[in-house]
């Protein structure tokens, strides 16, 4: 199986992982997959690839799928859902960094065979570290203002493209332009920072094109009173 080909089963299987988290357990499934999301992507990108001629790490899915639920929140369940689970997401990724190199402090015993794989997936550099961070912060707190924005606008149900697309697009942006430029600015040089750049946000906006539709189905289900069960049903009511 190609890079290309398997890319496009991560795409459907990350989207229709959030659609039954959601059709299940409704904004409390949503809040469940961001914190997970934003752990796995942060795992996902230690690993390189060529894919579409171009060089990419991986993550790109998964961490887009945040965006997806923030999107799904905001037009389901308002502006302050949103940014609940951007909250949400940020602890789990502060946390498990912590958590993750306070166990690597531990010495290991010599039957050990663990210390080295988890070293290089969580030992991550202070910069890198700061710069997944800010872009994290700024790009998802950005997408929940700008949806809020977008849909007082553009209202109707039918312009949940136009809403849905508008703040992911721009977010990703914002997201691509502050992890490359902390990450990276001034160890690599121009050239080489802009095909960084170029890459990595190709392949978001290609998942932030494709997340439009699981936004309506969301939308749809919520209409129907299905999304979360009974359980969030009772809750709502």
């Amino acid at each position: 199986m190609t890079n290309e080909l398997l890319w496009g089963v991560t795409l459907v299987c990350n989207f229709g992982g959030i659609s039954l988290a959601y059709r299940l357990w409704g904004k409390t499934g949503l809040y469940c997959w961001v914190a997970m999301a934003a752990i796995l992507a942060n795992v996902q990108v230690m690993k390189t690839v060529s894919l579409f001629g171009m060089v990419a790490t991986l993550g790109n899915i998964i961490y887009g799928t945040s965006f997806l639920a923030t999107d799904i929140l905001s037009e389901n369940h308002g502006k302050a859902a949103a940014r609940q689970a951007v909250a949400i997401g940020f602890f789990s990724l502060i946390f498990t960094t912590g958590a993750m190199n306070l166990a690597l402090l531990y010495i290991p015993h010599e039957s050990d065979f663990a210390q080295g794989p988890m070293q290089a997936l969580f030992s991550v550099m202070p910069r890198v570290a700061l710069a997944s961070l800010a872009a994290y912060g700024i790009s998802q707190y950005h997408d929940v203002w700008a949806y809020d924005f977008w849909r007082k606008r553009f209202p109707h149900v039918r312009h949940i493209w136009i809403r849905n697309n508008c703040s992911t697009l721009v977010s990703q942006l914002l997201d691509t332009a502050v992890f490359v430029s902390i990450a990276f600015a001034g160890i690599y040089s121009w050239p080489v920072l802009a095909q960084i750049f170029c890459s990595t946000y190709v392949l978001k906006l290609l998942v932030a094109l494709a997340d439009t539709p699981f936004v309506y189905l969301a939308r749809r289900w919520k209409d129907r009173g299905v999304a979360g069960g009974p359980a969030e049903t009772l809750q709502q009511g």
